[in-house]
């Protein structure tokens, strides 16, 4: 199936874009971010399972448990830190 990913903030730096289109067969967000860090390079660096990341299914924030579907957005976003 194919989803829309958009990459902010540190993520969009480290990838060097802001977003792309991308088949999968991944079924939850957790498994669309384990696919795009088995990439290798900037996306494991980016997104490693270690790493503090949230994950937005169609524009709301959601666990990665939550199910992907065909035409779906997927947002991801570093820690937020303020001052």
């Amino acid at each position: 199936m194919k989803v829309q990913l958009r990459y902010f903030a540190s993520l969009r730096e480290t990838l060097g874009k802001g977003a792309e289109s991308v088949d999968t067969q991944a079924t939850t967000l957790g498994a669309l971010r384990a696919e795009l860090v088995a990439r290798g390079g900037a996306y494991a660096e980016a997104l490693a399972l270690g790493k503090s990341v949230r994950v937005a299914l169609n524009q709301t924030m959601s666990e990665e448990s939550a199910v992907v579907s065909e035409g779906a957005e997927v947002g991801f976003f570093p820690p937020v830190t303020g001052g």
